[in-house]
């Protein structure tokens, strides 16, 4: 592929790359680059979120460059200060080793085996004395750790920074002169970290890094980053049809976003599918397709057909629950109808309007097995739905005037 095609590819869905003129000039030289994603086994599971970077190291990979997943099990017992307003607990050691080894068996659901290099930076970390890492301790200063964003809000709200953490950024900048890495991938909160590794590897006398950071990917709920804690994630080992369901209950507009980051199809594909829908198309069409090329990715083609089979038969053709009752809930009047909160309250689905608010933002309320996620949703009058929420607990509610 010629450096113009390449770097198009590259550039899909990246925030930001520094500096492109590096990255061209690299790319000209014909040389298979050293490409670098680092990720700490914090978790035993990774989610669609992780898989933005193993994508485009991916990417990468096709390109002919050597991808190099490292799984930082050294920093993950320092704790990675990265967005924390408090100093971080480290991971014990059979944690960070436990966790290590799943996402060993997790990413070749995407990269290629034959052509990934797995790094653990303990491999030099161990070896390295107390006298070396004093002495790569003074290769960076106080005043521009304390540039660093979440440090600077700490240092000036007088909340505590422990010494060690500022051995972060330190050691994962040095991975990079360990691997001497031409590119380094990133999330856009990794910035500072990235550009630690480039001042390091000048320090050693090497050539910096290219850094390419990448964006956050919003959850279920759109708006916040895809995380385990704010369950809004959708993890790569969970089950096709859970995958499915969930990919399905995205809204219209964060799919395009799905599709520029998670899929593989050509985006001026993706770009004729959204004028499409521009003019009429049914955006559920084609969340099908991401949703059907996600789970393959995971499990399989076969896999993928029978969760759309099993998501048309629940959701499309009502294989809900049969035996409700129902059950009458009046709008009092409202001419737009009853918001969904007060609905489910009403009913007792929920204890209160703001457990059915938080329930709503986690993606666990359905109605007629659809999953809804826009908090402010009224149901009108002379409507009949079931309303679930979370996997056990149904309602079959009219809405009256």
């Amino acid at each position: 592929m010629d450096v113009e095609r390449a770097l198009g590819l590259i550039e899909r869905g990246a925030e930001e790359i520094l500096l492109e003129t590096e990255l061209r000039e690299r790319l000209q030289s014909g040389r298979p680059l050293r490409v670098k994603a680092g990720f700490d086994p914090t978790a035993p599971d990774l989610h669609l979120g992780h898989t933005v970077l193993l994508n485009k190291l991916k990417q990468f990979q096709d390109l002919g460059h050597e991808a190099i997943f490292l799984i930082g099990d050294f920093t993950a017992m320092i704790g990675d200060p990265t967005g924390k307003s408090q100093t971080r607990p480290p991971l014990t050691r059979d944690q960070v080793i436990e966790n290590a080894r799943t996402y060993e068996e997790q990413i070749y659901k995407i990269l290629d085996p034959e052509k990934t290099l797995v790094m653990f930076n303990s491999t030099w970390m161990n070896a390295m004395s107390a006298a070396d890492l004093i002495q790569l301790a003074g290769k960076y200063t106080v005043a521009r750790m304390l540039e660093r964003d979440d440090f600077s809000k700490r240092y000036k709200s007088g909340q505590a920074i422990a010494i060690h953490e500022f051995l972060y950024p330190l050691i994962q900048g040095y991975d990079s002169v360990a691997l001497r890495a031409d590119v380094e991938l990133g999330g856009t909160d990794q910035k500072f970290n990235l550009l630690v590794g480039r001042h390091l590897q000048e320090a050693y006398g090497q050539k910096p890094q290219v850094v390419i950071t990448m964006p956050l990917l919003e959850g279920l709920d759109g708006v916040q980053k895809m995380s385990k804690s704010l369950g809004n994630y959708i993890g790569i080992t969970e089950p096709p049809e859970e995958q499915f369901g969930k990919l399905m209950s995205i809204s219209d507009a964060l799919m395009w976003r799905y599709f520029e980051l998670l899929s593989f199809r050509p985006m001026e594909e993706i770009e004729a599918w959204k004028r499409a829908c521009a003019e009429g198309a049914n955006p559920r069409d084609f969340k099908v397709r991401l949703a059907l090329e996600i789970v393959a990715r995971f499990h399989g083609d076969e896999a993928a057909r029978r969760a759309l089979e099993q998501f048309e038969a629940r959701f499309r053709h009502g294989a809900l629950p049969q035996d409700l009752e129902t059950v009458q809930v009046s709008a009092a009047g409202e001419a737009d109808g009853i918001g969904i909160a007060h609905l489910l309250k009403a009913v007792g689905l929920v204890k209160s309007t703001s457990e059915a608010l938080r329930l709503i933002q986690q993606g666990a309320v359905r109605i007629d097995g659809e999953r809804i996620g826009d908090p402010k949703l009224r149901i009108p009058p002379g409507s009949l739905h079931v309303f679930q929420v979370g996997k056990r607990r149904f309602a079959k509610v009219e809405v009256t005037q």
